[in-house]
């Protein structure tokens, strides 16, 4: 089968298109699927860079996002058949092979259905960020009904969704964009409310927003200094969640005379550990609960840019630009399944 491999960590170049063997199922509860799409994310560039999470010798195929066609099933499936469309997050750490390729096999306890109304390459860009906007802002965030939501990075892959979760759950969102097709974007997608934060202090345009109380909830995606920056613009008693390391030299004493609640999000860690099977099992109930909403028309996948699996080089390249808005899709078959 192709498939994309990382021959050593570098930059994308490091990333070759070649021909490996095809994956077995090797146990009962596996299935194969052949892969129709893959997402790629920022996690993909940064082990491409540096190395892989497992100690793995080297090439190894990345990916965690896919979405496929159901090849063949183990003895002991149940819940899949051949021919089943399904979507899912696993592999591309290290341990296990990931979704740049044609086929691979996933365990049926980390596959769900696909969403009728998406196509193969929305339903491949969306797991990772949903699991993480969901976790981030609902969980994480406690979000209740009511309540005033600051999302950075509204445009990108998890703020885009972020922002419609909020949404959905009844809040009322202001996010952070770069331009004016970033905040048309963020506008169609439910939020009330942008800043330009080249232009104009994000603090001061949430203050101005929430009648100078600050926001309930605060989803950082951005990294150590803007998580810095944006306590003053969580109210009392708040949540600000971050995706990223805040850094060694964080000064908590604000954020501790604000009472907040601070709260990470690393979708990745139960992928990492075998003792948090539970938790992967809430991430797959996470995309069964997200299927039903995308297909009720509640939520979108933005989808800005797709690239054959051999151009997966200049998909990293692109997201290492940054400001990419949505997801980016690598397409690995020539043919689609008709969309509900």
């Amino acid at each position: 089968m192709r498939a994309v491999q990382m021959i050593e960590p570098g930059s994308p170049d490091v990333l070759q298109l070649v021909d490996i063997a095809e994956p077995e199922i090797r146990t009962s509860t596996e299935v194969k699927i052949r892969m129709m799409a893959a997402g790629v994310n920022p996690i993909d560039t940064k082990i491409r860079q540096n190395a892989l999470f497992y100690p793995h010798d080297l090439p190894a195929v990345l990916g965690c996002d896919g979405a496929g066609v159901v090849m063949e099933v183990g003895s002991g499936v149940t819940r899949f058949k051949p021919g089943d469309a399904v979507w899912f997050c696993h592999g591309g750490l290290g341990l296990e092979q990931g979704t740049y390729a044609q086929f691979t096999v996933v365990e049926e306890a980390y596959l769900q259905l696909k969403p009728k109304k998406l196509s193969f390459a929305e339903a491949a860009a969306a797991p990772l960020v949903l699991i993480t906007a969901w976790e981030a802002v609902i969980e994480r965030g406690r979000l209740q009904a009511g309540q005033t939501v600051l999302v950075h990075g509204g445009a990108g892959g998890v703020g885009h969704v972020a922002i419609q979760l909020a949404q959905s759950g009844g809040a009322r969102v202001i996010t952070t964009v770069g331009d004016e097709d970033q905040a048309m974007l963020t506008q169609e997608l439910g939020a009330e409310e942008f800043v330009f934060y080249r232009h104009r202090d994000f603090v001061e345009a949430t203050l101005a927003w929430t009648n100078n109380k600050g926001v309930d909830i605060a989803l950082d995606t951005v990294g150590p200094d803007n998580f810095r920056r944006t306590i003053p613009a969580v109210a009392y008693a708040g949540s600000l969640v971050t995706l990223l390391d805040p850094g060694p030299d964080m000064d908590w004493t604000e954020a501790r005379n604000q009472n907040l609640n601070i709260g990470f999000e690393l979708m990745l860690t139960p992928m990492l550990r075998d003792d948090l099977a539970t938790a992967r099992a809430h991430h797959v109930e996470i995309l069964r609960r997200c299927a039903g909403w995308v297909d009720t028309g509640k939520l979108k996948i933005h989808v800005s840019r797709k690239f054959p699996l051999e151009k997966a080089a200049d998909a990293h390249r692109l997201i290492e630009q940054g400001h990419t808005q949505g997801k980016i899709v690598l397409e690995i078959e020539d043919w689609e399944l008709p969309v509900a």
